[in-house]
């Protein structure tokens, strides 16, 4: 099998379209890892990911009487954009089956190349199904996304350059796994030349059929996949590549949700380039089996293999890429509802930095407070919760909780009957280390703090919103407070939104 497809990789028709990527030293991670860690920008190709390879040599190889026919597509983007360009580029036409869920960018993109978009079904799964039974009616040529030979071969050109461009011996190349066609391309290629050389996938951990179909030695079909990474979101792999990944790939490996985002950020920081979801998976992948291996001074390549980020999802990529890089703990502390037990509880967190702070007065017992810390590592954040605990605030990890992450953090408030004589703040302070511990100590102890709301957003200016009781007859001593503190504040009392939802 492997020389057919030597063959095959060897006289691919790709470089009409594709351009021959770089292979890259990411320094940031080879520096944090200790491992060399190289970068395969497929990011960099016409269409922003390494699906045109594929298509392109499928296409290529079509009689005259195919292309005049036409050529039908089911993808989440990026296989319909490499089809749309290819079919701009041998004169065909093209119609593309994508799912309803697909970003709107990857949308755009294929109906500016001149392609006739369909929109159907939630997932790759069910637009593959309507792709094919319109291709029987109107006699399109059926372009696979991954399980075809041909497609295959044309993916397995990034396993020859990688091989031209780095003549010294590799470890390990991480590949984001699909459908498969990509990594049984690159295995096929490598494993001919370069046995040694593992060939992992990476795959997220709850979009993992090829994971699942490995360990069952059969093709196995999820009945969900999460769409995050909609790049690599397939409920079954196909049967070729199958076939190809039973008899080459050395292993999967399986990334969260954060881990995926933390790599997005750390491929920035190198390239000032934006992976989208799956383009960041592979490297997600070495940072998993680095931690997991002890791994020191190996070479390893990670597949960068696509850059169509929807721009609004890069709000959530932000929010989970620090839990992601295992520097930020989301705990819930429960403390005494005391004065003095906000102040007591900052000194218990010493010297690091608050990255968030819910609370609302609701209990005249207790309180419950949401809050993001900085730490150093996963065992930092074990090791702050016993912290808490010995010293009396009964303290739980959220950081593994899907649903406090994503929906939880931003519901802690409302309405109290306990927050009598409330007065609203919105503050502004320089963004550094001991700025709300400075604040915490400038107020009176008989103003309790009954609702506060902070988050980092990476600016160089902290925002919080702060709900302080200050009786009327203490109102002259809170305004000289409020003059002599040095933050610029907004008064929000009688702001609707607060008399709406929170007084």
């Amino acid at each position: 099998m492997k020389q057919d497809y030597l063959k095959r990789i060897l006289s691919a028709r790709v470089y009409d379209v594709a351009i021959e990527s770089p292979l890259t030293v990411s320094e940031g991670m080879s520096e944090a890892l200790g491992n060399q860690v190289l970068l395969k920008r497929e990011d960099l190709q016409p269409v922003f990911s390494f699906k045109l390879r594929g298509a392109y040599n499928k296409m290529a190889h079509l009689t005259a009487a195919e292309l005049k026919r036409g050529v039908i597509c089911a993808s989440a983007g990026n296989h319909a954009q490499g089809v749309a360009l290819a079919a701009q580029r041998l004169g065909c036409k093209a119609t593309i089956v994508m799912p309803v869920t697909t970003p709107a960018i990857k949308v755009q993109a294929v109906s500016r190349r001149g392609a006739d978009v369909v929109l159907y079904g939630d997932s790759y799964h069910e637009a593959g199904l309507h792709a094919k039974k319109l291709s029987a009616q109107k006699k399109l040529t059926y372009v696979h996304p991954y399980d075809d030979p041909l497609v295959i071969a044309g993916q397995g050109t990034i396993g020859m350059e990688i091989l031209r461009q780095y003549q010294h011996p590799i470890d390990a190349i991480f590949v984001p796994v699909g459908g498969g066609g990509l990594i049984g391309g690159i295995a096929a290629y490598v494993k001919a030349l370069s046995p040694k050389t593992r060939v992992i996938g990476v795959e997220p951990v709850d979009s993992n059929a090829m994971y699942q179909s490995l360990k069952a030695n059969k093709r196995v079909t999820l009945s969900h996949v999460n769409l995050f990474a909609d790049g690599v979101a397939v409920k079954q792999v196909g049967e070729e590549t199958f076939k190809l990944a039973k008899q080459l790939v050395d292993e999967v490996v399986l990334v969260d949700t954060d881990e995926i985002c933390a790599a997005i950020k750390d491929i920035y920081q190198d390239t000032r380039s934006i992976m989208e979801p799956s383009g960041g998976l592979a490297l997600a992948g070495i940072k998993r089996y680095v931690e997991r291996e002890k791994s020191k001074g190996k070479t390893f390549v990670a597949i960068c293999c696509g850059a169509n980020m929807n721009f609004d999802r890069l709000r959530f990529v932000a929010e989970r890429a620090e839990v992601g890089e295992h520097h930020e703990a989301l705990l819930a502390v429960t403390v005494p509802e005391a004065r003095g037990s906000f102040r007591r509880f900052c000194e218990l967190l010493g010297p690091r930095s608050v990255t968030e702070f819910n609370y609302r007065i609701a209990d005249a017992k207790q309180a419950h407070l949401f809050v993001g810390v900085a730490v150093k590592g996963r065992n930092e954040a074990k090791t702050l919760v016993g912290h808490f605990n010995r010293h009396g605030f009964k303290t739980v990890d959220m950081t593994e909780n899907e649903m406090a992450k994503l929906h939880v953090r931003h519901l802690v408030g409302g309405r109290s009957p306990l927050a009598k004589d409330e007065r609203i703040y919105r503050f502004e302070f320089p963004e550094k280390p001991g700025a709300l511990m400075t604040f915490l100590t400038s107020m009176s102890p008989n103003w309790n703090i009954s609702l506060f709301h902070y988050r980092n957003h990476g600016a160089d200016v902290g925002r919080i919103l702060v709900g302080l009781q200050v009786p009327t007859n203490e109102r002259a001593g809170f305004s000289r407070f409020l003059k002599t503190l040095g933050y610029e504040y907004v008064d929000e009392t009688a702001n609707p939104a607060y008399r709406l939802f929170l007084e």
